[in-house]
């Protein structure tokens, strides 16, 4: 598959553009740009800025997602699970992190905070009507029971 191409303003010094760990990586490193470390109370979340803005092409969305690593070793993820970059959105990226530990958590200059996954997105046209039926129906949260 090919790559799309982003343009990317560093708006700080020390900025570091998203990265893709591997070739085939899904999502790219987002990197803290700090002018001094962030420590986070337990339970506290904190806006860490990238140090950049992009532009991502019409019809698509950047959503930030947790590092799995960060997640698992330090109980350190974003505060609203997924964050949505708009195609339109142009000023700093942030991630608003939160420390999901019992222990306090220290964000350092340059470490990797989150990724970045771009994706293309349906835009829906909402209109009032009555849904067609389906075999489930109304049953929401465990309603198909366990297989």
């Amino acid at each position: 598959m090919d790559p799309v191409t982003v343009v990317v303003k560093k708006l700080r010094e020390g900025a570091r553009l998203p990265a893709r760990a591997s070739r085939e990586a899904a999502g790219a490193d987002l990197y803290a740009c700090l002018p001094e470390d962030i420590t986070l109370a337990p339970g506290a979340t904190a806006l860490i800025p990238t140090g950049f803005s992009m532009a991502l092409p019409q019809g698509t969305v950047g959503l930030i997602y947790a590092r799995s690593g960060l997640a698992l070793k330090e109980g350190l993820a974003p505060a609203n699970k997924v964050g949505v970059v708009d195609s339109d959105y142009r000023g700093e990226v942030m991630v608003a992190l939160h420390n999901h530990s019992d222990s306090l958590r220290t964000v350092t200059n340059g470490e990797r905070v989150a990724q970045l996954v771009i994706t293309p997105y349906l835009p829906g046209v909402f209109v009032e009507g009555e849904p067609e039926e389906t075999e489930r129906g109304a049953g929401g949260f465990g309603s198909t029971g366990k297989k």
